[in-house]
């Protein structure tokens, strides 16, 4: 398997990337600022999952906004 150092995004689940995002925004930001119904109405990680899993364009804009979270954090801690 090959090293991928500087991507964030190796290594991590689609199912952790929800987790976090959800922990750190929850649905109704998550739903504003991508609006999709899986986070509009009645969210859950399962229905999210199946969702995202099925529908590419999501998914990346769902992964654009954890990338964005964790350059965020970073930027904090420096």
């Amino acid at each position: 398997m090959e090293e991928q150092p500087n991507n964030p995004l190796h290594g991590v689940t689609l199912e952790n990337i929800l987790v976090a995002l959800e922990a750190h925004y929850g649905w109704e930001y998550m739903g504003h600022q991508i609006t999709i119904k899986c986070f509009t109405n009645n969210p859950s990680v399962k229905s999210s999952l199946k969702f995202l899993r099925r529908t590419p364009w999501a998914r990346n804009k769902v992964e654009a906004m954890y990338v964005n979270m964790l350059k965020k954090q970073q930027h904090k801690k420096t």
